[in-house]
């Protein structure tokens, strides 16, 4: 079950993503609990130690009290890694802080455009149901890679996408966190792994369950953690 937690310090705009929360989740019977809504972060922090569900997570950026909603998110990853953080703000600006923070936020919906909440909420509250299902269902898999003499297993989840490198026959893995570049060639990679991975450009395999946002006009994706790759024209079809 995935529990989910509303942070937003005014009254009616919190009433307001209650209220769509609850509609949706029994509108589409889904197997999710309402677990926390408060205006304090404190709380809301609380909450998540209490349990080791994973969570989807609506936030407001600016609080009122000393704990912004970004460090908020900061600390709620420390507690639930695979959490879904979607913040619902004023502050546009400020969208390029979860990069910054490196949050791998679901969504950055605008309080400005309120004809879109309902339909944003419902979309990541979708997503995020998908994604768990399709996490908790599929066979743990991983990538193992020599560096320098050196075995390194990576778990695909951690997997962002592998690329061409500059250096002839090396591939470059793009990890979360981390990368490491290899003997190899993208053909061989791609029989290899499984159907999360897409070819999307000559240089590029991408997983496709840590893309964030695809840009079709400028034929770029970015990924969870705020990493680049590109996108060719003849491989959009098959992505979209």
């Amino acid at each position: 079950m995935l529990k989910i937690y509303i942070c937003e310090d005014i009254e009616a705009e919190r009433d307001k993503i209650q209220k769509v929360v609850e509609n949706i989740v029994l509108m589409e019977e889904l197997d999710m609990e309402l677990y926390c809504v408060s205006e304090d972060p404190y709380k809301i922090l609380e909450k998540v130690k209490e349990t080791e569900e994973v969570g989807i997570y609506f936030l407001d950026i600016a609080l009122g009290t000393d704990m912004t909603g970004l460090i908020l998110a900061q600390e709620i990853r420390r507690y639930d890694p695979r959490g879904f953080i979607i913040f619902v703000t004023t502050h546009s600006e400020m969208s390029y802080m979860t990069f910054i923070y490196k949050l791998e936020a679901l969504d950055f919906i605008l309080k400005d455009a309120p004809e879109e909440l309902g339909k944003r909420v419902y979309d990541c509250i979708l997503k995020a149901n998908q994604r768990f299902a399709s996490v908790n269902n599929k066979v743990h898999a991983n990538f193992s890679v020599k560096v320098n003499e050196k075995v390194f297993t990576v778990d695909y989840d951690d997997i962002l996408f592998f690329e061409t490198s500059p250096n002839v026959h090396k591939i470059i893995l793009h990890c979360k966190n981390r990368q490491m570049e290899f003997l190899g060639k993208i053909k061989e990679i791609e029989k290899e792994v499984d159907k999360r991975f897409y070819r999307c450009h000559r240089s590029f395999l991408v997983n496709k369950d840590n893309i964030r946002e695809i840009d079709f006009q400028n034929r770029v994706i970015y990924m969870v953690n705020g990493d680049e790759c590109l996108l060719s024209s003849r491989m959009m079809k098959g992505l979209k």
